[in-house]
């Protein structure tokens, strides 16, 4: 009878015209490999924040570090539920809120060069922080990529749904970088900033153009 029902909704879900042919699975072989490599990297990044958690140093990094964990386990979560049934989770993905102030430090100040570290006992807070914001971009980039070519409209939801809290986490990472002087933020000179803005301008006839307009009646 579960067999039954889920051929039901399968049939349902892959019906897209009169050529389709209905499966018992509700989901395509490239959204499942693509998926399994989501959730694998998601996996990494989780494992890598436990390990992270032994070297840090500074109760703020720390303070990130378990704030977004526990939010990627809860996201973890969530799309192994609905890629197991195909069906909607028991909650929807939630929105990350960051603590850090969207303030930029802008400029560089002299500082030594940066090397590969030749003892485990040399990484800081400054190593462990740049590998958590890799770990968040990455897995960003790699759901967007899966969320482009996902077949079944519920994992492709949550997927994309998804995608904006892990920019958001990289963006935590970041400021917090910036904020301790580990991550710099060059800029131009004035006149080369101001030429390079204004080097676009806008297509003609399309500001304050009605999307409808040019729709054929």
């Amino acid at each position: 009878m579960q067999q039954q029902t889920n051929m039901q909704t399968a049939g349902t879900n892959n019906m897209m015209g009169s050529g389709s042919i209905a499966s018992p699975v509700n989901h395509g072989a490239h959204e499942v490999l693509d998926v399994h490599e989501v959730l694998s990297g998601t996996l990494g990044a989780l494992n890598s924040y436990l390990m992270f958690e032994q070297q840090i140093k500074d109760p703020e990094l720390m303070d990130i570090l378990n704030r977004q964990r526990q939010f990627i386990t809860d996201q973890y979560n969530v799309l192994v539920e609905c890629f197991k049934t195909g069906q909607d989770p028991s909650h929807p993905t939630t929105s990350y809120m960051m603590n850090q102030s969207n303030d930029v430090i802008y400029g560089l100040k002299p500082s030594q060069p940066t090397k590969p570290n030749q003892q485990a006992s040399e990484i800081g807070d400054k190593c462990i922080s740049s590998l958590m914001l890799s770990c968040m971009k990455t897995t960003a980039s790699s759901m967007t990529m899966t969320a482009g070519e996902a077949t079944n409209p519920i994992v492709r939801r949550v997927l994309q749904d998804s995608i904006p809290n892990y920019l958001e986490m990289a963006y935590e990472i970041f400021l917090y970088q910036n904020k301790h002087k580990y991550y710099q933020v060059p800029q131009l000179k004035e006149q080369d900033m101001q030429q390079m803005i204004n080097a676009y301008a806008p297509a003609n006839g399309t500001q304050g153009m009605n999307p409808q307009s040019n729709m054929i009646q």
